[in-house]
């Protein structure tokens, strides 16, 4: 069934709305996959945090033209499922990954983060980018290591002067 204007408008607002506060976008191509492992898809979707939408092509151009996703419209070609990305970049990467090990009739076929359109074999390094909770582990972890040793040295001169002086206690 062909969708009215107004419905076209709606489908527009809604997807340029998402794509407005996304950080990363991908699209796949899911000719031929049943309804039943679509319904899975968007189900993992809802559970990552995903926005999950098929859109005509022409409609999404239309949509993607004043965000940071302009760089996309060239591939904008053939059926495709796009993914946005609201607070974790790796989120729909991590999604499509994972869906496409068990079916292999979703096919990668756009990759945007942050404005920057990338090739589709890079999913696997932008599925691999750390949570933002595992981002921030990592930086405290790195600002804690100078302290950490800072306090070790200090103190191991007491203790050096301790050792020494039980091996002086020993010998006697």
């Amino acid at each position: 069934m062909a969708l009215t204007l107004e419905q076209k408008k709606t489908v527009v607002a809604e997807v340029a709305q998402e794509a407005a506060v996304a950080t990363a976008l991908m699209g796949a191509e899911y000719r031929g996959l049943t309804a039943n492992e679509m319904a899975s898809l968007q189900k993992n979707a809802r559970d990552k945090g995903v926005y999950l939408r098929v859109v005509p092509n022409r409609l999404a151009k239309r949509a993607l033209e004043e965000t940071e996703f302009t760089c996309v419209q060239d591939g904008l070609t053939g059926p495709l499922i796009l993914a946005f990305s609201k607070e974790e970049p790796s989120a729909s990467a991590r999604l499509f990954k994972d869906f496409s090990k068990e079916h292999d009739k979703l096919i990668v076929k756009i990759v945007a983060l942050s404005g920057q359109l990338l090739d589709a074999s890079d999913l696997e390094a932008v599925a691999k980018l750390p949570t933002r909770e595992e981002a921030i582990a990592q930086l405290m972890a790195v600002m804690q290591a100078p302290i950490v040793k800072l306090a070790r040295t200090m103190a191991e001169v007491p203790g050096k002067f301790v050792r020494t002086m039980a091996a002086v206690r020993d010998q006697k």
